[in-house]
């Protein structure tokens, strides 16, 4: 009388394996997935908010406004830029 279970419980595990066995087939090539170059976009696009969290931040964006192209560029929005304020830092230069 156990036939009838070893019977399902061989198919059970037949069919166990074989789900297993194709899944793991699915796994992939293993070649790296390519990304999409992003372009850093334009300093003038808007103003990023390290500006107006950090000193470091605001500094690093005058630059990056004085290094590129600006004045050939699109005027940036500085209406949300607050100017960041630290009495400890010493004084950095702008390049």
């Amino acid at each position: 009388m156990n036939k009838p279970n070893t019977r399902v419980s061989s198919r059970t595990a037949l069919a166990t394996l074989a789900i297993a066995a194709l899944l793991a087939a699915c796994g992939g090539s293993g070649k790296p997935t390519p990304t999409a170059f992003v372009p850093e976009p334009a300093p003038t696009a808007q103003v990023p908010q390290t500006a107006s969290f950090s000193v470091t931040g605001l500094i690093g964006y005058v630059n990056a406004l004085l290094q590129s192209p600006a004045d050939t560029l699109e005027p940036v929005d500085a209406s949300k830029l607050t100017p960041p304020a630290d009495d400890t830092l010493e004084p950095a230069p702008l390049n």
